[in-house]
């Protein structure tokens, strides 16, 4: 099996113990968070080979995050310490049923990935490279590692998965809707959120999103993401495929759209037909809502089997 290539900025993440303003916080937990790290730990779970790869600081935080990481099974080995920058930072806020997110990312390592970064080491067997719109939104730098690791897989034949990812907190007075809309139709899988559809596309609609896309780009699918309602998978010339949302009890959605991308990218790689995918995605996505943190509930290649087959698991 192939190996599935991911990269972009995971931070040290503190978590309080209380909900609130955080001016009132006195305890924090400390762990990780990171779209692409999310999804390259979600596909190890369901036994796909993946590798991450971004820059860390050389410090306490960056070799935590390098440990956890490769302690879930994902090849770490391509990582850059950097001795002069910092590992990114990000604080949580919770409070009615709701999470904020506070960043301290600008000068981090990972903000100074280029496409310098985009060695031939970091392809070696590999199958798919997944990218979000989070990384090329970070700077200059890293949007030029973007493009790089785009024009490399295009050149290599090799199938890219894109989530566009909007993070309007990263934008500052900038507007990078164009970025976003040109690099999903370089995409061979476009795996996008409704509300980042209508922000790049105009629209909702499955069939007028479907005829934007498939008629300006080279994707050669799209799962439509849209939370509780489930999603749905559009093709080209093939009737859409609507994906009936898993049973869940939410305790925390953050970490929900990597465990989706995770799922749908794992049963691709297997090689299962579309609906089977999707229902994998729907899944993955569910079973991460169930628990506080952002990997910790996506499931393993057992529990998922399971789920496909419609057996309960047995706790007692």
């Amino acid at each position: 099996m192939k190996t599935l290539l991911t990269m972009g900025e995971t931070m040290a993440c503190m978590v309080p113990d209380a909900d609130g303003p955080l001016r009132y916080v006195d305890h924090y937990r400390m762990t990780m968070a990171g779209a692409e790290s999310n999804l390259a730990i979600d596909a190890a779970k369901l036994e796909i080979p993946t590798r991450w790869f971004s820059r860390l600081g050389q410090d306490e935080f960056g070799v935590m995050i390098r440990n956890r990481i490769r302690g879930e099974g994902v090849d770490c080995e391509a990582v850059i310490f950097d001795e002069t920058r910092p590992t990114g930072l990000m604080c949580k806020q919770t409070g009615s049923g709701e999470s904020r997110v506070f960043y301290y990312r600008t000068g981090s390592a990972a903000a100074a990935m280029s496409e310098t970064d985009i060695a031939p080491e970091l392809w070696h067997d590999v199958g798919v490279l997944h990218l979000t719109g989070i990384t090329p939104v970070l700077s200059e730098s890293c949007r030029r590692a973007v493009e790089k690791a785009f024009d490399e897989a295009e050149r290599r034949k090799i199938p890219i998965s894109f989530d566009p990812n909007i993070r309007r907190k990263l934008w500052g007075q900038q507007d990078y809707k164009p970025l976003l809309r040109a690099l999903s139709l370089r995409s061979t899988l476009l795996l996008m959120g409704a509300e980042e559809a209508e922000a790049l596309f105009g629209t909702r609609e499955p069939a007028r999103i479907a005829d934007a896309v498939f008629s300006n780009g080279a994707v050669q699918a799209i799962a439509l993401k849209d939370g509780a309602r489930g999603s749905i998978i559009l093709l080209r010339g093939v009737a859409p495929i609507p994906i009936a949302p898993w049973s869940c009890h939410c305790v925390e959605p953050i970490g929900a759209g990597d465990a989706f991308n995770a799922g749908f990218l794992a049963g691709w790689i297997q090689g299962r037909d579309w609906a089977i995918c999707g229902r994998m995605g729907a899944i993955a996505g569910a079973m991460a809502t169930e628990t506080p943190g952002d990997i910790e509930g996506a499931p393993t290649r057992q529990q998922m089997e399971k789920a496909l087959q419609g057996a309960a698991e047995i706790y007692r």
